[in-house]
């Protein structure tokens, strides 16, 4: 599934790709999430320019002119797919042809991927926007381990099971940790490590793969990787779940309980 760093990109690639290009088609091929009928969304799009593509926690949207968004969330096999002139993609969740018959389809062959029309705004903060103050309330306030408390998408918008991982390896904090029993320092520390692990995997994502829209690269983790037995440090890596997630870590992460 993208995370965090992979939209970043996504929405920047997107936005050079179609920003200015009037879209002259939306197509919904699979309606049962959508939050409107899909003449709504043709009638609120059609026409209109795209002005940019966001990241928004862990959704796309796409904002025209005319101050209509259209948000998509990916969900865990959501793809975004170009085309000309006509969309042979299968599995077509939303097809959108722009002027220049340059298209952009999202697709999903479990058909969880998430269409919206001018969504709700959310008060939760961002993952890259967030007071230290906050985090720490908001883990003192719980005795569930920090690493489910870090993916809960109503306090803080954006961290997915992957990062997670790499968030609580490089604040050398473990992952089992109850919330409510880490200390005021090790807090300071993993909010420092939220920042600086999402804002360097961005980097490495456009270094290595500066043109990508879809899937994920991920090559440069530390700890989630489950094909390797060791960190680059040489720690050992063990896997043992979180909430049902496959969650990796070394014995070296301090442990709060």
């Amino acid at each position: 599934m993208p995370e965090l760093p992979d939209l970043q990109v996504f929405s920047h690639n997107l936005t050079k790709l179609f920003k200015g290009k009037k879209l002259e088609k939306i197509e919904i091929k699979v309606a049962q999430k959508l939050n409107v009928p899909e003449k709504q969304v043709q009638d609120a799009l059609e026409g209109s320019k795209l002005d940019k593509v966001v990241r928004v926690g862990k959704e796309l949207q796409f904002e025209f002119d005319n101050n209509h968004v259209l948000a998509t969330h990916l969900m865990l096999h959501g793809q975004l797919q170009q085309f000309d002139k006509t969309n042979s993609h299968r599995f077509t969740i939303v097809e959108m042809l722009f002027e220049g018959d340059k298209g952009l389809a999202l697709t999903d062959f479990q058909k969880a991927a998430t269409p919206t029309l001018d969504p709700e705004k959310l008060d939760t903060p961002d993952a890259l926007d967030f007071d230290e103050k906050y985090l720490e309330d908001k883990l003192s306030k719980t005795k569930t381990p920090v690493k489910t408390v870090l993916m809960d998408q109503k306090v803080l918008r954006g961290i997915g099971n992957a990062y997670a991982d790499e968030i609580l390896y490089d604040a050398k904090l473990s992952p089992f940790s109850a919330s409510n029993k880490i200390p005021s320092a090790k807090v300071k520390q993993l909010a420092k490590s939220i920042k600086k692990v999402l804002e360097d995997a961005e980097k490495q994502i456009l270094k290595h793969t500066p043109d990508i829209i879809s899937g994920e690269f991920r090559d440069f983790m530390q700890v989630h990787q489950p094909r390797k037995k060791q960190t680059p440090a040489g720690e050992t890596i063990h896997q043992k779940p979180v909430s049902s997630r496959k969650t990796y870590y070394t014995a070296e992460q301090e442990l709060f309980s």
